[in-house]
């Protein structure tokens, strides 16, 4: 009997001694796990674009034209306050040209038609407008950034940005006042003595009233594929949104061109530029 009670003696023992062991290694454990989740994530990183200045060379074209593409070259300045907030401005020059569907429209159109509510070509042409100068001023947020790899041997640098802002855009059309000729569209106008003339109903001579300065939304979100530490390939989808009425003509349908015949419309673009980052040498985190 005295033997049993030893044995159970040691084995309690034992067992406490174990148990101690297990609590120790497990507080252990506990401070090492809770040191990692205070330390950083990423030491050594790279701050890409984190207070430097970008200057992006640029081309963009539109992608949702119904009349005439827009495709011009200009140039995007942006400081970057932080990885993710920045602020920028972007301004364009353009020239346009005629869609597929203005020149399928121009065939079915004669020079003088017989049937005086159907535009001539020349009509329909000098009353498209064009898009010479746009822009925008915009705050910019960039709440992705990473690495992509390929084959395990060429990495790069990439960030996603989202953009939004105020859009501006020079438009311009070229009716002559031969073919504009109605001064006053949808209007009586003045006769002799106290009498009026009724509005002519055509709204192939009235002016396009589509030129001038708009001022607008803009929208955009976009790619920079870091090539080195300071040169990125800049990847974009802006919408420039604003009133307008691209036509010229009387969209809705009451015999008269007027004010009432713009429409709030999104003009899309996709740009490609290459960005340099100044300073040109890259800072690193601890």
């Amino acid at each position: 009997m005295p033997e049993m009670i030893k044995h159970s003696l040691i084995c309690v023992a034992l067992g406490a001694a174990l148990l101690t062991t297990t609590v120790e290694t497990a507080e252990a454990d506990g401070r090492r796990t809770n040191e990692l989740a205070d330390d950083k994530a990423v030491r050594h990183r790279k701050l890409l674009v984190k207070q430097r200045f970008e200057f992006a060379p640029l081309f963009e074209s539109t992608i949702n034209a119904d009349y005439r593409h827009v495709i011009g070259g200009g140039a995007k300045l942006e400081y970057h306050l932080s990885d993710m907030l920045s602020i920028g401005v972007i301004g364009v020059g353009s020239t346009s040209i005629n869609t597929k569907l203005v020149n399928r429209i121009m065939d079915t159109l004669e020079d003088n038609p017989a049937n005086p509510r159907e535009p001539s070509r020349r009509e329909l042409e000098v009353r498209l407008n064009s898009m010479p100068i746009h822009g925008a001023a915009y705050l910019s947020l960039t709440p992705w950034y990473g690495k992509l790899a390929a084959f395990s041997q060429a990495y790069v640098a990439f960030d996603f940005y989202f953009q939004a802002g105020v859009s501006y855009a020079k438009l311009k059309s070229d009716c002559p006042s031969m073919i504009c000729s109605d001064t006053a569209p949808g209007e009586n106008k003045p006769g002799p003595g106290d009498e009026t003339t009724p509005p002519d109903n055509d709204p192939n001579n009235d002016p396009p009233l589509n030129s001038g300065s708009r001022i607008g939304l803009y929208l955009a979100f976009g790619i920079h594929v870091f090539l080195n530490d300071f040169i990125a390939l800049d990847l974009t989808i802006r919408d420039y949104a604003f009133d307008d009425n691209p036509s010229g003509a009387d969209f809705n349908a009451n015999l008269a061109v007027t004010d009432e015949d713009s429409r709030f419309l999104h003009h899309l673009f996709v740009g490609v530029g290459l960005s340099i980052m100044f300073p040109t040498k890259v800072k690193r985190t601890n």
